[in-house]
């Protein structure tokens, strides 16, 4: 698959590593690409940095959101023509300390942030994934064959259900559906399995 990471810091550029070692092409992107040179390199495989705007005119398989939060409306407003019909993985969290009112307004309204995601990208299949777990677990722990962590996951339909899926467990994790966006609370920030880095088995349990 072709995957356009759109913010490439510690999760998307980690994702985006594993992905080019599983054999997908990835396009790195950030603001200031030129910085990204480090990253592709690491990758290696099938990747490049390019622009924001550049990633979404590539026509990519599938998009990970991993910017902050206070992203979303600009990008959703600027890139509308680019991503209709397109999976969006929504691995974004709001965070009001760095992401103001909006994501405290999110956080405290009947919509969970996967649902805000989804609203503001209305013509791309939005999934939930890669927001719950830690930095450096999703770095050093990804291909394992025994002690393998567990990626929760919501989606919105049948496609991005299936290369979301497929997305986690080409890197060597365990995929666990929650169902679709609104059952994604329990994904938040400060919620039940947010921060939790565990197995299938105590995920299962967690969310039962």
């Amino acid at each position: 698959m072709k995957i356009g990471v759109i913010g490439s810091g510690n999760i998307g550029g980690n994702l985006g590593k594993h992905w080019a070692k599983a054999g997908h092409e990835v396009l790195f992107s950030s603001r200031h690409p030129e910085q990204l040179n480090d990253i592709v390199r690491e990758a290696g495989g099938n990747s490049k940095a390019v622009s924001i705007e550049k990633a979404f005119e590539a026509n990519a398989d599938v998009y990970l959101l991993a910017v902050p939060f206070n992203a979303i409306d600009r990008l959703s407003e600027l890139y509308a023509g680019e991503y209709g019909g397109k999976v969006i993985i929504d691995a974004t969290n709001p965070y009001p300390e760095r992401d103001g009112a909006m994501a405290q307004e999110v956080r405290d309204s009947n919509r969970n942030a996967s649902e805000y995601t989804a609203m503001k990208f209305n013509t791309a299949k939005t999934s939930k994934a890669f927001n719950t777990i830690k930095a450096d677990h999703l770095k050093n722990r990804a291909f394992n064959n025994t002690d393998k962590l567990a990626i929760p996951y919501a989606a919105q339909d049948h496609e991005s259900k299936e290369i979301t899926r497929k997305l986690i467990e080409d890197i060597g994790f365990d995929a666990v559906y929650l169902g679709d966006l609104t059952k994604t609370k329990i994904m938040d920030p400060d919620q039940k399995i947010y921060g939790q880095s565990v197995d299938r088995q105590k995920l299962e349990n967690m969310i039962s």
